[in-house]
C-alpha cells in the first residue's frame, strides 16, 4: 500500500475471483516476486487481473476466470464487493485500482494454468484454499486485507 494521493494516480481498473467451494474456503493464489519493482514482495490473493482498455468488470472478469483456472461462466453474476487500494504495479507505476470481485461457487475443479501469461508463470508459485478462519490466523500478507470478513459475510448471507 502507498500514502500517495489517489487524486493523482492512474486509474487501474480490475475484477477478481471470490471462488468458493462447498465447504466455503475461497481460493487464493500466492504472488512472489523474485525480480523487478516488486522484488522480495510475496502475497496471496484472489485470482483476477486488470480490464483491458474498452473492457467492462464483467468481461474482464469472464477472460481472467479462464486464464487463470481454466473455468468458464457465461454470466459472472452481480459485483458482491468493492475494494479501492492504491499500490505498486508489478512495472514499478503506482495506481488507484478499483477491485470489483464477482463469487463463483463451485465443487472440486482441476485448476488449468494454460492460459497464464508469462508474468503469471514466473510469479504464481503455489495455490490453496482458504477459511475465513485460516485467513484470520494467517501472519501472511492476503490481499484484499478485510477478505475474512468479505468471506464471512458472503456465507453468511447463504444461510
Amino acid at each position: 500500500m502507498s500514502d500517495a494521493d489517489p487524486a493523482v494516480l492512474p486509474d487501474r481498473p480490475t475484477s477478481r475471483w471470490l471462488i468458493v467451494d462447498g465447504q466455503g474456503r475461497v481460493l487464493l493464489f500466492r504472488f512472489d516476486y523474485a525480480d523487478g519493482p516488486l522484488a522480495g514482495t510475496a502475497f496471496w490473493a484472489t485470482p483476477g487481473g486488470g480490464c483491458d482498455p474498452g473492457e467492462t468488470y464483467e468481461d474482464a472478469a469472464r477472460r481472467e476466470l479462464f486464464e487463470e483456472t481454466g473455468l468458464t461462466v457465461d454470466d459472472p453474476g452481480p459485483q458482491v464487493a468493492q475494494r479501492i487500494e492504491c499500490f505498486r504495479l508489478p512495472d514499478g507505476r503506482m495506481a488507484r485500482v478499483d477491485q470489483r470481485f464477482f463469487l463463483l461457487r463451485t465443487n472440486d475443479f482441476a485448476l488449468s494454468s494454460e492460459g497464464w501469461t508469462d508474468e503469471e508463470r514466473a510469479v504464481l508459485g503455489e495455490h490453496c484454499w482458504w477459511s475465513a478462519a485460516d485467513i484470520r490466523a494467517s501472519s501472511e500478507i492476503i490481499w484484499p486485507d478485510d477478505l475474512s470478513d468479505i468471506l464471512d459475510g458472503l456465507l453468511s448471507a447463504k444461510d
